[in-house]
């Protein structure tokens, strides 16, 4: 399972379309519904369900996509986290 399948699930998901939640990432129909059906294929369960151009989630979807939020947020946030880490490290040794 790969951070960008799950980013591309959570926008699909959110959008409950391939196309919306596609555009939202810049990414086509056809890469977005890829991506969706290989994490459901890789976790052997249906994340969306598919009707008539309607997406709902599976029970499974929506606790994916709940974790799958959560953990894209703190992704995001590592890099300024990182960044203050390391300016915090820098400011403190010029004490010395």
């Amino acid at each position: 399972m790969e951070l960008e399948q799950l980013r591309i699930f959570a926008a699909v998901a959110r959008e409950r379309s391939f196309t919306k939640g596609g555009r939202r990432l810049y990414l086509s129909h056809s890469t977005a519904s890829r991506a969706v059906s290989a994490l459901e294929e890789e976790l052997g369960v249906t994340l969306l369900e598919r009707s008539n151009r309607v997406l709902d989630l599976s029970p499974a979807g929506e606790r994916l996509l709940a974790e799958a939020e959560e953990l894209l947020k703190r992704a995001d946030a590592l890099p300024a986290l990182l960044r203050q880490i390391s300016a915090d490290d820098s400011a403190g040794s010029n004490l010395l």
